[in-house]
Formats: structure tokens, sequence, C-alpha cells
């Protein structure tokens, strides 16, 4: 796991890297790398070399990432990220025969939404989303609504679709729920969601100024999907 040994994840680990068939392309924004509970690590650790690949930037371009470029361009790759124009991963899987790539964007909301306007290539493979029927166990980070997803419970979760086999989520998921487990028991506090905040009158910041923000949790407040 990578981490000093008094907080040593490596027991929740699987023993052996997980046999799938699905090979994960992990697109990392450079300002994960300094985060200190990230989860992409823990993802990596739990699968093959080859199966999970990590590309780091902002910025994509064939010239510079021939490989990523071929992988767009192939029939079976997916990229996930949700939106009105993204199938249900569920529903893809169901019609897919053949191994499968699956792009997924490491960053901030933000982030993620600006790698992947910005960079045509995300835009060749085949878009999927999840079904908004997950809630997040990563309790020790604040997510944008109840159901936003880490890196690596969507990894776990696109993958346990994909291979057909469920105990890889729950693989997967294990090291994760450690390690919230050992924050939570070192002081740390659970993190409600924005969403949650809003709903229930928790919100301690200052309300932003910016109309398209606040229009933004005008709508996690009124159930309305963003």
């Amino acid at each position: 796991c990578s981490r000093p040994q008094k907080v040593c994840l490596c027991p929740f680990l699987p023993v052996h890297p997980l046999k799938v068939s699905t090979c994960l392309y992990i697109i990392q924004h450079p300002a994960e790398g300094s985060r200190v509970l990230r989860t992409v690590p823990l993802l990596a650790a739990c699968l093959p070399p080859d199966k999970c690949k990590i590309l780091v930037g902002r910025r994509f371009n064939e010239d510079r990432y021939p490989e990523l470029a071929t992988v767009c361009r192939n029939p079976n790759t997916l990229i996930l990220y949700p939106g009105a124009e993204a199938n249900n991963l569920e529903d893809v899987a169901e019609m897919s025969s053949s191994s499968s790539v699956i792009i997924i964007i490491d960053g901030t909301w933000s982030q993620a939404k600006d790698i992947f306007y910005k960079n045509s290539l995300f835009r060749l493979p085949r878009q999927v989303q999840l079904k908004p029927n997950i809630s997040s166990q990563y309790v020790i980070r604040t997510q944008p609504t109840n159901t936003c997803l880490s890196t690596l419970e969507c990894a776990a979760v696109a993958l346990s679709i994909m291979e057909k086999n469920k105990s890889i989520q729950e693989t997967i998921l294990h090291p994760l729920q450690a390690l919230c487990s050992f924050q939570l028991q070192h002081g740390a506090q659970i993190h409600h969601s924005k969403e949650h905040l809003l709903k229930n009158g928790l919100y301690d910041k200052p309300m932003p100024k910016n109309k398209r923000k606040l229009r933004r949790m005008e709508l996690l407040v009124n159930n309305v999907k963003i």
C-alpha cells in the first residue's frame, strides 16, 4: 500500500492481484498526487499492473500519447463519465462479449469536467455511467451529492459489472473501508455530502456569490440531477 507501517493497509489488500479481463486507464489530475488520502494507490494495489494504467496530466493529445489515442479509438473502449449522452454501464455490459477498456478520470468534479471537455480524445469512446443507487463509503472526504463515488469505488463497481463478479467490488472496497475506519478512530470526522448539508441546514460556509455556483446549490437542495 506504500503507507507507513503504523497506518499500513496491506492486510486488507488481496493476497494476489485480482484476475480481470477489463483494463482500466486512470486519467489523473496532477493535483491528486499530493492528496494524502487518495484512493488510486489502493486500487492499483488490488490489480495487475497491466490492468490498471495511470496517466497523470491535464491535456492529452495524440502526438504525446499515441497509445492512449489508439485505446480511445478502439470500439471496445468505454469512458466512465456521467451525463445526458451516457448509457448505463449495466446495459452496455450485457451486450459486450469481449474484453473492454474503461477510462476513469481521477480528480475533483471540476477537475474531471475540465479534463473531459478539453481533451477531444475522451469524446471518442462510448460514454457510460453508473446507476445513481449507490452511496459512497468514502466518508472522510466531502462529496457534492450522496451518490458521488470516489475513483476507487467507481472502478470497483465498474469492474464487478464488466466481469460479472460481485466479489470484485467487495474485495476492492475492503482497503477503502479499512482506511476510513482507521481515520475515524484517530480523530477524523464523517464528512456528509454537500447535498446532505444543504438540505439539513448544516452548511456552514459562506454561500457563493457566483450565480452559476449558487444555482447548482439550489438544484442540489431540490433533488434536481446536475
